[in-house]
């Protein structure tokens, strides 16, 4: 059986100012955070028809993770990851997401690179996709 690689949409570095950690200094004075968010979806319909309304709008899922990203602080960057994953996946066409959050200034006390959490979530193939299912596609 061969394997085929899912279509994806990527958005990468996107930045935000926020005040995640468990530190008081990072609440207070926040940081800033970079996310990439890798969505797996079948772009094929958009692509024959050339149609917007039948793929992600990667305009619109960006507002949506920046403002979930600056939303209501969370101590740990696994919690954050799956609340930005759970963004992605409230959109019908969106099969599965890896969300990686970046934290370079995070407070180690030794020199580093960066701090990164990534998860891989997917939706439950079992479970039927409804009107209420999350935000429209265009």
């Amino acid at each position: 059986m061969v394997s085929v690689r899912p279509d994806r949409i990527e958005i990468r570095g996107l930045r935000a100012h926020a005040h995640h950690g468990v530190y008081k200094r990072e609440r207070e004075q926040g940081q800033l955070f970079l996310v990439d968010a890798v969505l797996e979806l079948d772009t094929r319909p958009a692509a024959a028809r050339d149609d917007l309304t039948v793929t992600v709008n990667y305009a619109e899922i960006a507002q949506r993770l920046h403002a979930a990203l600056v939303h209501e602080p969370v101590d740990l960057l696994e919690t954050l990851a799956q609340r930005l994953a759970d963004v992605c996946l409230g959109y019908s066409l969106v099969d599965a997401v890896e969300i990686t959050v970046h934290k370079p200034d995070a407070d180690l006390g030794v020199p580093f690179g960066d701090v990164v959490v990534s998860i891989r979530r997917q939706k439950d193939p079992s479970l039927p996709a409804g009107p209420g299912d999350g935000p429209t596609n265009a």
